[in-house]
């Protein structure tokens, strides 16, 4: 296994983890993990994607389980292009500063529209 940091970015107190299986190893993946942690039921919920979570713990954790090469296997690509790119490092805190105080609703669709635009780059696009 293999562990990186993520980019040192503002942050809102939490860990997000992404857990990468193949295929096969899902189901039983799901299994293990919801006997350690709660299922996000804010989070979707698809054949290759769970999310669960901890809030009881300092910092609450949150674990993003996802099939290897699926759709929603993007998550370390994300931290790999802000680990890369200085500029959309700033970007990303910049926006997090604009939101501090402010509803999750409207951080998390400016986010999402942040992610959007990143995978959109080339940087992304060549990742594999």
């Amino acid at each position: 296994m293999e562990v990186r940091p993520f980019p040192t970015v503002l942050q809102k107190g939490d860990l997000d983890i992404q857990v990468r299986v193949f295929p096969e190893e899902f189901s039983k993946a799901v299994k293990l993990l919801s006997t350690l942690f709660e299922l996000n039921e804010g989070s979707i919920k698809t054949h290759s994607f769970r999310a669960f979570k901890n809030d009881s713990l300092d910092p609450p954790l949150g674990v993003q389980l996802t099939i290897i090469d699926s759709e929603f296997d993007f998550f370390w690509k994300l931290r790999d292009l802000l680990l890369l790119n200085e500029e959309y490092k700033i970007e990303y805190d910049h926006l997090k500063r604009r939101f501090e105080g402010k509803g999750m609703e409207d951080y998390r669709d400016c986010k999402n529209e942040f992610f959007a635009k990143l995978m959109n780059t080339p940087e992304y696009k060549k990742m594999k």
